[in-house]
């Protein structure tokens, strides 16, 4: 450090004002591309995920009100006779559905999808409920592309 101010006394004043002036603007450089910048960035992102999510609620709280309606709007209570597996397994193929893993769990099964065509998973859990199937809990993520998702855990039960 004693050499930089060494050389530093070393320069003419006007030298000296034209260090100082490079130093106060790369210090303001730095604080803006290091700090600012990034964090408005971040902050935008932020903004625009929200907004997303904000957006996808209100979908996914419409639907739900809607699929209420629905079963409160069909008729009877249909109970579902025969294996569950087998027609989880049958019907799955008919909505070109590739399960990934199975579990009978007493009465239950869980069943687990690594990538579905979110129209398709929608029928063929539709399907199921007409056939008298129940779901019991079902928690699905977006995947890579667009239109598709991943069925993270399906709850069902006769």
């Amino acid at each position: 450090m004693e050499f930089l101010k060494q050389k530093y006394a070393a320069l003419t004043e006007r030298e000296q004002r034209l260090v100082l002036l490079s130093a106060i603007v790369v210090l303001i450089g730095l604080f803006y591309w290091g700090i600012w910048a990034p964090l408005n960035q971040g902050i935008d992102q932020q903004t625009k995920q929200l907004s997303n999510n904000q957006k996808l609620l209100s979908w996914v709280e419409e639907q739900s009100a809607r699929a209420a309606i629905l079963r409160r709007s069909q008729s009877g209570n249909r109970t579902f006779n025969g294996s569950l597996q087998q027609a989880v397994t049958s019907s799955s193929n008919q909505f070109s559905l590739v399960i990934s893993r199975m579990q009978p769990q007493n009465d239950n099964l869980q069943v687990w999808i690594d990538e579905a065509v979110f129209n398709d998973l929608l029928a063929w859990l539709d399907h199921l409920e007409s056939r008298g199937v129940q779901i019991d809990q079902l928690d699905v993520t977006e995947a890579d592309a667009s239109g598709m998702i991943k069925v993270r855990r399906l709850v069902l039960s006769k």
